[in-house]
Order: structure tokens, then C-alpha cells, then sequence
């Protein structure tokens, strides 16, 4: 018969999904108040409440929300990680007092009252880059000044996760690692760094000299760019065809008689042959008598003078309409079509 030898249970933390939390370094409800020159990593945020003050001197890397829509998804994503890190399944139970160079495997480590940190805290993966590590304390955590929480043998800050049940305080100049989510505040005293995120639901976070990064971390996060050019070309020109006798684009130009190929022939080429001779073969058959000589309506037409008094009973655009498409500048400010100002469309 062979002894059974004691094997370690099997850690069943899993990594807290945050979603768009996971963006911020710092997330708070009532607020943030900062004193000195900390530096936030990445966004900082708070909701509903949107005071934040201390910034500068302290230095946010990323983008600061008070009380916008993004900083209310963070929270309501924070509500979910909260709640999902508070009901895995324990794997080992986390007495009232750590550190002194106590050794932490991966799992979920459950406490059953606060929790106080002293010293050094190591946690070893053994060698796993996805080792996890949950820590459920279900009232305050507090960690002593100069304490340190350290990572070995391919541990990730990453992968540290701490729920607490009503707020944390980390003493001065302390080290601490991992995503802290506190049910009420979150006070960083002075000189204490963490490698990880300061989160707070309901309450506030307090900063004084502090250094918050995600290190190597996904952020995650929502999109932050918006699309930034519209269409800058609009159509310049209007189209030149003919569509059942009009003109896309301009006014109703409905051609009469021998117009097809009077104006076809004459407007592509200023009217050279048809105004030549009194427009004769341009299909205006009473013409100008002799003017648009050499340029028609096209270059000029009229030799640029108008001609209020006898319109052009040859060339109607229907009943009743007198041809003014071929004048050039008249009194008054109106133009003909071949010489309208660029500034005037149609």
C-alpha cells in the first residue's frame, strides 16, 4: 500500500472581468481629493458625485471623467467585478493578520472579518504568468507603513484582485499590488505606491503623493477617438446632359423645333456656326440679325450689351418665354448662363 500524499487543493480564482473599469486607475463615488504631486497612470473618474481636486500638482496620464456617461458605465462595470470577485468559491481562509514574509499560493483567499497587513506579502505563481489571486475581506483592510506587497516566480499585478467589504486604508509609503474594489472609500497616504488600480464604489478616494499604474495590464476601456474629418468635397458642377429636353440642374430649358442640333452644335462651340449668320443653321432662325457675331451666346453674345426691348422671338423656351440665356451682364445685376460670376450656383 502506498500513503495518499497531501496535495494543495485546486485554486479556482479566475481573473475579474471589469470591463470599462479596467481603464481607470482611479474610480471613485463621492469624489477625489488629491494633495501633491501623485501621478494616475491611466483615467481617473468618479460618479455620481464630480468634485476632484488636486490636479495639478498631481498628474493624470490618461483622461478624467467627473460624473460623465463614461465614468457611469466604469461604475456599473465596477458593481459587477465587485460582485463577481465576491462570489468565487473559497480556496483557502485568510486570517486577520499578513505579511511578516508570509508566502500566498493562487486562489481565492477569504477572511472573515478585516484584515491587517504588516510587513512583507509574498505571493508566488510557481511559476503560472496566469496565476490569480481574489482576496475577499468582508470589512476594512489596513496595510502598515513601509509594508510590501511582493511577486514572484511569475506572478502579474494584473492578476490580484482585493474585495473589501467596507474601505481600505494603506499606510505610508507602503507597496501594495493588485485592483483594489472597496464597497465604501479608499485613502492612499502619503508616499504609497500601488501597481494595480484604486477603485471605490460608493465612497471616495483619497490620494497624497502616489504613484498609480497598471503596468503591463490590458486597460481595456471604451473607444476614445471619434471620426474626426466629415466629407470635405462637395459637387461642383452641375450636370450638362439633357433628360427628356431639360437641364439637370439648372431650369427647364425645353428645347422647340430644330433645337437638338441648333444647340448642340452651337452652345459645345459658342454658337460659331449657328450666330454667324443670324443663327440660320443653329435652329434660331430670326437670330440677332448679325450680332453674337463671333462668340454667340457663349463669348459674349450681343457684343455684351443688353437688348431689353426685343427678345428673341425665334428661340422661345416655350409660349411666351423670351430666350435670355444668351445675354451677357445686364443693368440691374442679372446675368446669362455662359457669363454668371462663380459665386451664383444653377
Amino acid at each position: 500500500m502506498v500513503a495518499g500524499l497531501p496535495t494543495q487543493a485546486l485554486a479556482i480564482a479566475t481573473p475579474v472581468p471589469l470591463a470599462t473599469a479596467a481603464g481607470f486607475s482611479v474610480l471613485a463615488g463621492q469624489g477625489v481629493t488629491n494633495t501633491g504631486p501623485s501621478v494616475i497612470g491611466h483615467d481617473l473618474g468618479t460618479h455620481p458625485n464630480p468634485a476632484i481636486s488636486g490636479f495639478p500638482p498631481g498628474l493624470v496620464l490618461g483622461a478624467v471623467h467627473a460624473a460623465d456617461a463614461v465614468a457611469l458605465q466604469a461604475k456599473a462595470d465596477l458593481v459587477q467585478a465587485y460582485n463577481n470577485a465576491a462570489g468565487q468559491a473559497t480556496d483557502f481562509a485568510l486570517p486577520a493578520g499578513i505579511g511578516a514574509g508570509q508566502t500566498l499560493l493562487p486562489g481565492v483567499h477569504t477572511a472573515v472579518a478585516g484584515v491587517g497587513l504588516t510587513g512583507d506579502l509574498i505571493l508566488d505563481a510557481g511559476g503560472d504568468p496566469n496565476a490569480v489571486w481574489v482576496f475577499q475581506i468582508p470589512e476594512a483592510l489596513t496595510t502598515a507603513s513601509n509594508s510590501r506587497v511582493l511577486l514572484t516566480n511569475g506572478a502579474s499585478a494584473c492578476n490580484v484582485y482585493w474585495q473589501i467589504g467596507s474601505s481600505a486604508t494603506l499606510g505610508t509609503s507602503s507597496t501594495f499590488v493588485g485592483t483594489i474594489m472597496a464597497l465604501t472609500s479608499i485613502s492612499v497616504t502619503t508616499g504609497t505606491n500601488i501597481e494595480g488600480r484604486a477603485l471605490a464604489r460608493n465612497g471616495a478616494v483619497t490620494l497624497d503623493t502616489n504613484r498609480i499604474f497598471l503596468g503591463g495590464c490590458a486597460t481595456g476601456g471604451t473607444t476614445t477617438g471619434t471620426t474626426t474629418g466629415t466629407t470635405t468635397g462637395t459637387t461642383t458642377g452641375t450636370t450638362l446632359g439633357l433628360i427628356g429636353g431639360t437641364l439637370i440642374g439648372g431650369p427647364s430649358v425645353n428645347l422647340v423645333g430644330g433645337g437638338t442640333s441648333g444647340n448642340v452644335a452651337g452652345n459645345t462651340s459658342g454658337n460659331t456656326v449657328g450666330n454667324t449668320a443670324g443663327n440660320t443653321t443653329g435652329g434660331n432662325t430670326s437670330g440677332n440679325s448679325a450680332g453674337n457675331t463671333t462668340g454667340g451666346s457663349a463669348t459674349g453674345g450681343n457684343d455684351g450689351k443688353p437688348d431689353h426691348g426685343k427678345p428673341d422671338h425665334g428661340h422661345h423656351e416655350g409660349p411666351g418665354k423670351p430666350d435670355h440665356g444668351g445675354h451677357g451682364e445686364q443693368a440691374g445685376g442679372h446675368y446669362g448662363y455662359a457669363d454668371k460670376p462663380t459665386v451664383h450656383e444653377g
